[in-house]
């Protein structure tokens, strides 16, 4: 997906300058690495609904400053404490030939039918959400599908398990070992089922017992 950001160069900085950047409904930013930073400012609206879209915060964007092109990945950005405003945005520049370290969103897949779900009645936990990668731009997901066909409630899904698109490396503080989705049947229903076990075994109980009463007759 090509998603493309149009911003307009600015020269005023500090505080105030930005407080009466807001009220004019542009949000300040910056773009920064492999040259000088420019200072630039965006339409907020367009930001602000650019920002609920996840492909916005793991893919590379065209940054169109003053009519000038660049690719630029999104690196951070500020709300207002109660207000739906966004007051600050940061994009770093990327280079072709350079990897990039992101966080890329998890999408799991085949819960349904996993073994944990369907024979065990579990309920699935995601561990991750998301993962730390390296890769190239050129090789930058926008999401990693997990599989959890396999998920049981003993045998979770590891990092191990997820087939990482090509060009795509796990980095970060992430390990092979580490789970990504687990299945746990919910207390009540172990419960229940130990319940069950116990009154089905009851009756055979109360017969073995009375078999030696009816010997001594």
């Amino acid at each position: 997906m090509k998603i493309e950001v149009i911003a307009t160069s600015r020269k005023a900085q500090g505080t105030g300058a930005s407080r009466r950047l807001r009220k004019t409904g542009r949000v300040p930013g910056i773009v920064y690495g492999g040259s000088e930073p420019a200072l630039i400012d965006i339409d907020h609206n367009t930001l602000y609904y650019a920002l609920r879209n996840e492909a916005f915060h793991a893919s590379i964007l065209t940054l169109d400053l003053d009519g000038k092109k660049e690719q630029v990945l999104l690196r951070d950005f500020h709300m207002h404490p109660f207000r739906q405003q966004v007051q600050h945005i940061d994009f770093q520049r990327v280079h072709a030939d350079k990897k990039i370290h992101m966080k890329v969103p998890l999408h799991f897949l085949n819960a349904e039918i996993s073994p944990g779900v369907k024979l065990h009645g579990g309920i699935v936990s995601h561990v991750l959400n998301d993962l730390d990668i390296a890769c190239l731009p050129a090789d930058l997901p926008e999401f990693i599908a997990v599989d959890l066909a396999t998920l049981d409630v003993s045998h979770p899904i590891h990092i191990s398990d997820i087939n990482m698109p090509k060009g795509v490396e796990v980095a970060g503080h992430h390990h092979a070992g580490d789970a990504v989705a687990t299945a746990q049947v919910p207390r009540g229903a172990v419960e229940a089922e130990a319940t069950a076990a116990a009154e089905a075994a009851a009756p055979a109980d109360a017969k073995a017992a009375a078999k030696p009463a009816e010997a001594k007759k």
